[in-house]
């Protein structure tokens, strides 16, 4: 399915325009991004992903990184070592092709390689996202929080997965 697709990592990569535009088009499942604000989160994070061209992109923190991202500060108060998935995000005309899975299949190996035990992330409880249910789902992920968000608007469920 993710034949003939390679993923490249994204420190000292200039020329984010079309990631931001990917990021941008999924910004109910993760967050609008400005440019800069991407280019700060790729310079802080663990893991910086892309497979070209933009056709996905995965973003990912441990523990001591310089992030401030609120649902990170939650697994950290609660974790001590981790890698958190702040993002993982697959173009529509390229969902259903095994990108997802080939990023958090890098991610894994790359947790274990940095000597973690636990990879975690969220995932939107209401609204729904059934999709990235199922897939967390299917790699071992589980539940072990939640919490409601922008007033009330928004819940989402903090999953981790062990690596042992």
């Amino acid at each position: 399915m993710s034949e003939g697709f390679e993923i490249e990592g994204l420190h000292g990569v200039s020329g984010r325009d079309a990631l931001l535009r990917l990021n941008n088009a999924s910004a109910r499942e993760t967050s609008l991004l400005t440019p800069e604000r991407l280019d700060q989160l790729i310079g802080c994070a663990r893991l910086a992903l892309v497979v070209r061209p933009a056709a996905a992109l995965l973003l990912a923190f441990e523990q001591s990184d310089c992030y401030d991202g609120g649902h990170f500060l939650w697994f950290r108060d609660r974790f001590d070592k981790f890698l958190y998935v702040d993002r993982v995000i697959v173009a529509e005309e390229h969902r259903r092709r095994g990108m997802g899975r080939l990023l958090y299949a890098h991610l894994l190996k790359r947790a274990v390689e940095l000597g973690h035990s636990r990879v975690v992330c969220e995932v939107n409880l209401d609204p729904p996202n059934p999709v990235s249910d199922r897939f967390h789902a299917a790699l071992g992920f589980a539940e072990v929080g939640r919490a409601a968000i922008e007033d009330g608007s928004k819940t989402v469920r903090y999953l981790a997965a062990s690596l042992s």
